[in-house]
This record gives C-alpha cells, structure tokens and sequence, in this order.
C-alpha cells in the first residue's frame, strides 16, 4: 500500500485531475495525470468503477495489484504530479503482476512522468 503522503484526500482534487490532467490509456486503465505545484511528492489514486467489477472485494483486489504495481515506480515519478489511474477492464483482476507492472510502467512513460536524470 502507498503511504498516506501518495495518496488522495477528498474529492476536490480527483476532480482537478478528472478536468485538467492529460489522458493516456492501456490496456487495463486510463492514465490522467497533471502537475500541482501545491504538492512536493507525486499522489496517485487508482478507481475501479462498479460497472467495471460488481463485487467491492474484487474492486478491492483490482485496487491493491495496481497499487503494488504504481510503488516499485514511484521513486522515479516526477515530484509535484497528480495521477489517477481509472480501471477500464476487469482482466486487471486476473492479469499476471508482470502484466500491471508492464502497464504502469508504458503508461507512465508515454505521459512523460518518470524524471529524466544526467545519467541517462
């Protein structure tokens, strides 16, 4: 689980990133993501919609795998970024985590939020 400091508060800010975030979609979620100056670390939010799955302990399931997958990338996610990872599909539910991590992973690097470095 991603600690209290990655995560959303309130409904006032999804809805900023749900208006001003730019869009890139995979297979199993829709990536928006946007800048907020407010903020020094990146928050991510994943959503699992009910018509997506019905049962709360499968959206649940969905919401956990995607959270693991989003920690292993987060240390080199650009500061100052809000993401909300809305989930489109229910083979989330049954993926291999190779696959979500594969997904996140394209996801983030073709909205351009993983920080460039001298190295590189």
């Amino acid at each position: 689980m991603l600690s209290s400091r990655h995560r959303f508060h309130g409904h006032a800010s999804l809805r900023f990133v749900y208006s001003k975030g730019q869009v890139t979609r995979s297979k199993f979620f829709i990536c928006k993501s946007t800048v907020n100056h407010r903020r020094t670390e990146p928050r991510v939010a994943v959503v699992v919609s009910k018509k997506v799955v019905k049962s709360a302990v499968k959206r649940n399931r969905i919401r956990r795998r995607i959270y693991e997958a989003v920690r292993h990338r987060l240390p080199s996610v650009k500061p100052q970024t809000d993401i909300a990872l809305i989930v489109i599909s229910a083979e989330a539910l049954t993926a291999a985590p190779a696959d979500i991590e594969q997904a996140v992973a394209s996801v983030f690097t073709q909205a351009g939020l993983f920080e460039t470095t001298a190295e590189n």
